[in-house]
């Protein structure tokens, strides 16, 4: 199943079950950060600094508003100024907007369309601005890009980059990247634009067992861009068996096993040259993002040997050619 498709279909059930679980935020808004706060790392040229994990929309789709509130205050209390969302992560956009409210001017929000046109993406701009409760997002981007036909509407006649462009320009968006799960692609995109940030996957299996994204990082880097890395807590592909019948709705892939495999996985992408990583929108997952963050050590040789052992034999969820 293709990830657009899994989202669309929503977990609804799974979510509102999670939502009845609450918890207190560690501190107030506007308390000082702890002091052990999750480090932050510059974006490119862009001048800002963010926290090496994001909070992903996901996390707050379908729950309960005050498991939204609670879990945005306590992510920003521990450190995480970065918070990432679309408006295909199904209701996520109704809750982040108001937990995000409070910490709005001390944050840096991230949205996303998957609109290709001009008309489009300034009507979906308009609609999570609205629902987002901000008058600007700090990071719009081109959400999945897949296809050649997608670049070539994007930057065409009438095509999505007028709208970023003029968004720009009114003080709707600071900065303007990318997503993509196509190396050929993004490619594309990174020679078509001077972008200032890309999302794309940086992950320990696509790495090693299928060249998937080696290329990318190297070419970001050298257009010193703002990198954000997607997948890092990914393993494989959900034997067929599993596809319906897994603990993790809100993952398409399988997951990195909690809480060693996970943990070693995040911390090999995080000692890539990037910017942050957006972890799983599972609560589970997204914990234990937070707690490898506040307590980041580079990976040693000898557990990047252990990881990638694990990795051999995996399918893996892209591969090169892969749309």
């Amino acid at each position: 199943m293709h990830r657009r498709d899994f989202l669309k279909k929503g977990t609804a059930a799974a979510g509102l079950a999670a939502s009845q679980k609450m918890f207190t935020p560690l501190a107030k808004a506007g308390a000082p950060a702890p002091p052990q706060a999750i480090p932050r790392r510059p974006l490119g040229k862009t001048g800002e600094k963010l926290s090496i994990i994001a909070l992903g929309g996901i996390v707050v789709m379908n729950v309960e508003q005050t498991f939204a509130n609670n879990i945005v205050a306590e992510a920003f209390d521990r450190g995480i100024n970065y918070f990432d969302v679309a408006p295909q992560y199904g209701n996520a956009q109704e809750h982040l907007g108001p937990a995000l409210e409070p910490f709005r001017k001390r944050s840096f929000l991230a949205c996303k369309t998957l609109m290709r046109d001009k008309e489009g993406a300034a009507k979906d701009l308009e609609d999570s601005l609205r629902k987002l409760r901000t008058d600007h997002v700090d990071l719009y981007q081109f959400h999945a890009v897949t296809t050649k036909e997608d670049v070539a509407k994007i930057f065409g006649p009438a095509g999505a980059m007028e709208t970023f462009q003029a968004a720009r320009q009114a003080g709707k968006v600071r900065f303007i990247g990318f997503s993509a799960h196509s190396v050929e692609n993004a490619q594309s995109m990174l020679e078509h634009y001077n972008f200032d940030t890309i999302l794309f996957p940086i992950n320990f299996v696509l790495f090693s067992q299928a060249n998937f994204g080696p290329q990318i990082l190297k070419r970001a880097h050298e257009k010193g861009m703002g990198i954000l890395a997607l997948k890092g807590m990914a393993k494989g592909a959900w034997a067929d068996a599993q596809k319906k019948d897994h603990p993790f709705p809100k993952c398409w892939y399988e997951p990195a096993a909690l809480p060693d495999e996970a943990s070693l996985a995040l911390r090999w992408t995080l000692s890539k040259p990037i910017t942050a990583a957006v972890p799983p929108g599972e609560e589970k997952y997204f914990r234990q993002a937070m707690d490898v963050a506040q307590h980041f050590q580079p990976l040693k040789p000898e557990e990047e040997k252990t990881l990638l052992a694990r990795a051999t034999g995996v399918t893996p969820i892209f591969h090169l050619g892969s749309a």
